[in-house]
């Protein structure tokens, strides 16, 4: 069987995986992206964990790899990579060519990959015309038409987190994890909540507080659904895509958000679109950006 190598190259973590036409994944390994990063020379520190990874799979002659940040059209070079600034202009291509002349490269943004690797390797039936959004960090967005991946006019569309929403801030500012978590620490002033008692709190403790009943991280993540319906209004009514999926860290509280999410949606928009609507959570999980990366293999 076919098998390829898909790269998540994140802020955190560039991690590497070797996956099968099934989805199947043989390997993984992680390298520390600071550790790249203070290195110097972040390009030739990235070259060089290719080459070690070469040497103990030289079968691999097809690799993807997603990174967040914006890119040439034809996916060659890096322009703008907030997370890796290092990689801002960065001819990614020609550096990859260059050095593994023999390798085909396919370079997309990590929110493309993920949602990408849903539609070869979701274990239920996905429909070929999907959005998909990841909430964590930040808010992540792509969709996916005729399967294949809407880039937009100069190749990098869809960025639903960076649209402007309510109080004059774009929606990653408002439901990101800064968001949230400026959210709770208001409302953990005003009002008695079993948030107060957390160590560490952060997005994935107020989700669990809400599923125990809290009432005010209850009421963070209807506000989250509302802020997130409102924004998906508007590419639901450009793009004319009815099924959504959510990924992402914070996915795991998308039955917190999910009643006033379709609210939202149903008192915007007409019955054309709210009666096709359907919401469900991405199930690649942890894996999405490796998998959806080596689908980007696939002709």
């Amino acid at each position: 069987m076919e098998k390829y190598m898909g790269i998540d190259v994140g802020g955190t973590n560039v991690k590497l995986g070797i996956v099968d036409r099934e989805g199947g994944m043989e390997s993984k390994i992680k390298y520390a992206t600071a550790d790249l990063r203070d290195s110097g020379d972040f390009v030739s520190g990235y070259l060089d964990i290719l080459a070690k990874e070469f040497e103990k799979h030289p079968e691999i002659m097809e690799i993807g790899m997603g990174i967040p940040g914006t890119f040439s059209l034809d996916r060659s070079k890096c322009l703008e990579i907030a997370a890796i600034p290092e990689l801002d202009g960065v001819e990614m291509k020609k550096h990859l060519k260059d050095r593994f002349p023999d390798k085909e490269f396919y370079i997309e943004n990590d929110a493309n990959v993920a949602a990408l690797g849903e539609y070869y390797f979701s274990g239920s039936h996905i429909p070929e015309n999907y959005l998909f959004v990841t909430l964590g960090t930040g808010i992540g967005s792509a969709a996916i038409i005729n399967k294949q991946i809407f880039k937009g006019g100069d190749g990098n569309g869809m960025e639903l987190g960076h649209v402007l929403s309510k109080n004059g801030k774009e929606l990653e500012e408002n439901i990101g994890k800064n968001g949230i978590m400026k959210r709770a620490k208001r409302l953990m002033e005003k009002k008695k909540t079993s948030l107060s008692k957390l160590d560490d709190l952060d997005p994935k403790g107020i989700v669990k507080e809400a599923f125990k009943g809290d009432k005010v991280s209850i009421k963070i993540f209807k506000e989250v659904g509302e802020y997130l319906g409102e924004s998906l209004v508007g590419a639901i009514r450009l793009l004319d895509i009815k099924t959504i999926l959510i990924g992402g860290g914070l996915s795991a509280g998308l039955d917190l958000i999910k009643d006033k999410l379709e609210e939202t949606l149903e008192y915007n928009l007409t019955p054309y679109y709210t009666k096709d609507i359907f919401i469900k959570r991405a199930e690649l999980g942890n894996n999405a950006g490796i998998i959806g990366a080596a689908s980007l293999c696939f002709k």
